[in-house]
Order: C-alpha cells, then structure tokens, then sequence
C-alpha cells in the first residue's frame, strides 16, 4: 500500500507529482529485524531538501511515524522510500506550494550484495546535485540508453571532464595503493557513502575519466545496493576480487542499524 500523510493515496493526490514531478525523497533499506542502517542521515536528508525544495520546515518525527505505519505487515528486508511533496504544487506558480506532504511507498529489496555492474560514461549533470530529487528523467534516459547498448547502467562525467556519480548511485574507486577515492565534483551526498567513509580509510579527490579507468578497483554505493562491485567502466575491465573490495562489503554489513 501506499499513503500520504498516513491514509491510503488517491489518484487525484498523485496527479500533481506524475504532472510536475516537483519532490524529494530518500529510499531507505529495512533489515530483517526492522533496522536501519543510517536512519538519522536519511532523515537529515529530508529535512534538509525540503529547506532547499519547499522553503519548509519537516518534522522527522512524523515522518518516521508514517513509516512505521507503512511497513506494517510488509514482508522484509524492504525498501521504503519516503517522497515529500506538496499536491497543490502547479507549473505556473512553484512558489505558491509551501505545504509538503509526506508519500511513502514499499517495494521488496534484492539480496545483498549484487552481482558486479559494468557501466558506461556519460557526459550528464544532474540538476541541483545535492538533492535527491524526483526529477529522474536524464538519469534513466542515460541508464536506459547503457543498456541498449550493452551495460547495466551509466556513470557521468562533467563538462568539465571530471567523473561525478552515477545513474541513482554514488561512486568510488581503489586506486594504486589500495586507498579508497570518492570523487570530488557536485554529487549527492550519499547516506551509504557517508557512513562508508566513518568506516574506512578514503580521501576526496577530482577524477577524470582517463584517471578513473586507471585505478585498481571500482565501486558503486547506495542504500538499496550497499557496496556493489564495477567491473567495467566502457571498455576497461576492472578486478572485483580486490581485498579492498571485501573489506568494504564487511564494514558496511557491520554497521548496526538504527530502529524507527
């Protein structure tokens, strides 16, 4: 089921999302116990996009409230996913929509971690980067435009040159030395990533593509994914038996989750 505010939604309730696709949201992965891993940052992240979206203030208590009534009876692990959205927002007047609503939404998550992806690069910028909003439409034209032609999804690269992030994930890399590299160019600041790099050894730095296919392993990052292995990105074949790899597979399944 899915609801807004807690009530089952309607049709006319999600028109003004389908017609504007004007919102944010976080996706978070339940565990078979009911926990969370990185729950305060997801719930930061709402609060903070919907500042930067609405201009509004978001109480996360509410949020977790509505939830916890949404994974009632819902098998697990899952993926919730929380869009926060205001359903008078209209094309003509943005401005005048100040009042966001809470949508939440379950679907079943798939066994971590997943099969290795090989990606292919892309020159794509997301617009306001540092949200996570609903206007997904670049990135799965770029995704979906990978794989017709052969990949399992898209990595971007700047106008400027530099490798930023990728389809609905964020990247890294293992250079020469064995450290974990996390791009520096505007980006999603990733809840994955972000507790990755309280656990890990890693520093910030810019990537080009040409660097990036030089380095010795690669990895995407996000809720749903955990640490999911690149194989390839275009044409050159990366290790995913990397030691560095494993290390990060095990760090992330042993942060302890948080409950509602």
């Amino acid at each position: 089921m899915v609801t807004l505010d807690g009530k089952p939604v309607s049709a006319d309730d999600l028109l003004p999302l389908a017609l504007t696709n004007t919102g944010h949201f976080t996706s978070m992965r339940v565990s078979a116990d009911g926990s969370i891993r990185g729950l305060t940052l997801h719930m930061e992240r709402l609060v903070r996009d919907c500042a930067i979206v609405w201009g509004a203030e978001l109480d996360p208590e509410r949020v977790r409230g509505y939830v916890r009534q949404g994974l009632e009876g819902q098998s697990r692990p899952c993926v919730v996913r929380v869009t926060i959205y205001d359903p008078k927002v209209g094309m003509g007047r943005p401005a005048d929509a100040d009042d966001p609503h809470v949508l939440v939404s379950v679907r079943s998550a798939g066994a971590l971690p997943p099969e290795p992806l090989r990606a292919q690069s892309v020159v794509y910028e997301r617009d306001l980067p540092e949200v996570k909003h609903v206007g997904l439409f670049g990135a799965l034209h770029a995704r979906g435009a990978a794989q017709r032609a052969g990949f399992d999804d898209a990595l971007f690269v700047g106008k400027d040159g530099l490798v930023s992030e990728g389809g609905t994930w964020n990247v890294a890399f293992v250079d020469q030395e064995g450290t974990v590299v996390w791009p520096d160019a505007p980006v999603l600041p990733g809840v994955t990533m972000a507790l990755l790099q309280q656990h890990a050894e890693h520093r910030v730095a810019t990537v080009t593509l040409e660097q990036a296919k030089g380095m010795a392993a690669a990895f995407a990052t996000n809720t749903s994914i955990g640490v999911r292995l690149l194989s390839a990105i275009d044409d050159v074949e990366f290790p995913v038996d990397h030691p560095v790899l494993r290390q990060l597979q095990e760090a992330y399944l042993s942060i302890p989750g948080e409950t509602l």
